[in-house]
């Protein structure tokens, strides 16, 4: 189920353009649009703004990897199959996650070349705060690893993917702006604390689960 959901994504135009638009708004923030992000008006060898704007892009890309993965089968009637595939619906639940979050690792990798470069443009060369900048990529993995088990989970209420996308992009906002916002900030200050990390983990477990739960419960009506 994991090989086939992203063979899937690089088979459509889905991960090029979610990928694309991701690099594409942050690359024209930290160095092209003025302001508050931009690298160089800032006068600083730091590239905050990455982690800054970077939660607030993922909420509304991560419902868009999510939003198809379990309507399609209940448009196309194959809603029912889930439960008679031979393996068990955990795996295949857990196939679609993986391999989602996948494609947005795949899509945070390249922001490796703004540290980089700004390390380069630095004086003295090389003159960053690397513990930080790992802290807050760390946490901004387990972030997107959250947002995509809230996709996942909203990703079942209905047969319409907008539906989805709206309760999904809504659901990341409201938890992020009412808990997991400190914990993520937490993370960006380059402490890495269990009680951070645990904490993401048991949001994504608890939705992963509910998903699990729901399907089960709706496929047996």
């Amino acid at each position: 189920m994991y090989k086939k959901e992203l063979a899937y994504y690089f088979s459509t135009p889905i991960a090029y353009i979610v990928i694309g638009l991701y690099l594409l708004a942050i690359s024209l923030f930290l160095w092209v649009i003025p302001g508050q992000w931009n690298i160089i008006d800032s006068g600083y060898a730091q590239v905050d703004g990455l982690f800054q704007l970077s939660p607030w892009l993922l909420m509304l890309l991560c419902p868009a990897l999510t939003m198809r993965l379990f309507s399609e089968e209940r448009q196309s009637g194959m809603w029912d199959l889930l439960r008679t595939k031979p393996i068990p619906l955990s795996h295949t639940v857990l196939g679609k996650y993986f391999a989602a979050w996948t494609l947005v690792l795949i899509g945070l990798l390249p922001c490796f070349v703004h540290y980089f470069v700004v390390a380069y443009m630095a004086e003295p060369m090389g003159n960053l705060d690397s513990g930080a900048f790992m802290g807050s990529f760390i946490g901004l993995i387990l972030l997107s690893g959250t947002f995509m088990a809230i996709g996942l989970f909203c990703a079942t209420f209905s047969r319409s993917q907008i539906v989805c996308y709206i309760a999904g992009a809504l659901a990341c906002f409201v938890l992020y702006w009412t808990v997991l916002q400190d914990h993520y900030s937490s993370l960006s200050r380059g402490v890495l604390d269990l009680r951070d990390v645990l904490f993401f983990a048991s949001i994504a477990i608890v939705a992963i689960v509910c998903t699990i739960l729901l399907i089960d419960k709706i496929t047996r009506k």
